[in-house]
């Protein structure tokens, strides 16, 4: 109200970032900063029921890096260096594709193994050069970070990893419409450019799927902005004018008429 806009229109971002990749019918699995979320979506309108959300994301594996760093003895407390934790993770964390990757602390590990993964971990090493020119080196916290997406009772968390999110929001849609939301999986958000996460999304969701289901995940390599790119898209149609809310039909009709036409 306070803008005055002549006419608005509101769609839900994971429609625009389906619309970003060129489809009307998928299933978005946005990964971002706050929160997960998992949105299946048949001919451009988004299935209500099926939604599922999980509230582990970013910032949660921003601050288990920052856990872990503190262990190692590198201790970032202030704002600025949480947000340098954040870059360093940005820059350096990686998913592994082996789940039992993170289960050094098991007791029930042998000392063959325990040695193997104290080389894997030497290998793994890497320098980080701090703002200040203080260099650190970085090994196992590189992917023992992002694993509390796919594992979030390493910190002690009850929210639904990103693979059963995935899962169960399309097994909760129609029964007919499965078999194409398994072949139309989209990843949107930041979270989902750390590499290896596709592949590992992969392996999880096929350990997860009905047998013989066919699996297929589009990962768009601007999806950090796929909900921008989809709402440019939408809004150069040519038929976008007739889906706007004029500011007359507004003030005529009220709030509702947004939420029947666009949410």
């Amino acid at each position: 109200k306070p803008y005055r806009p002549p006419a608005i229109f509101f769609s839900p971002p994971a429609v625009l970032s389906l619309y970003a990749s060129g489809r009307t019918t998928g299933v978005v699995l946005d990964v971002g900063e706050g929160v997960t979320h998992c949105i299946p979506i048949y001919e451009g309108y988004a299935l209500p029921h099926s939604i599922m959300r999980s509230d582990i994301a970013g910032r949660d594996v921003t601050k288990h890096l920052q856990l872990l760093l503190r262990k190692s003895g590198l201790a970032f407390t202030t704002t600025a260096e949480s947000d340098l934790v954040k870059t360093m993770k940005e820059e350096l964390c990686y998913v592994s594709q082996n789940s039992t990757a993170t289960s050094s602390g098991s007791n029930a590990a042998s000392d063959a193994t325990k040695t193997k993964q104290k080389q894997a971990a030497a290998a793994e090493k890497v320098a980080y050069q701090l703002p200040d020119g203080q260099t650190v080196h970085v090994s196992s916290e590189r992917h023992m970070a992002p694993e509390i997406l796919f594992n979030p009772t390493l910190i002690g968390s009850e929210e639904m990893d990103v693979a059963d999110t995935l899962v169960k929001s399309i097994m909760r849609s129609d029964l007919d419409l499965r078999p194409a939301l398994f072949t139309q999986i989209v990843l949107a958000g930041g979270s989902t450019c750390t590499p290896g996460f596709g592949d590992r999304l992969l392996s999880e969701v096929r350990a997860r799927a009905p047998t013989h289901t066919r699996i297929r995940i589009s990962a768009p390599p601007e999806r950090i902005h796929s909900a921008w790119a989809g709402g440019s898209i939408l809004a150069s149609l040519s038929t976008f004018k007739n889906m706007w809310v004029t500011r007359a039909e507004y003030e005529e009709y009220g709030s509702k008429l947004l939420h029947r036409s666009g949410l």
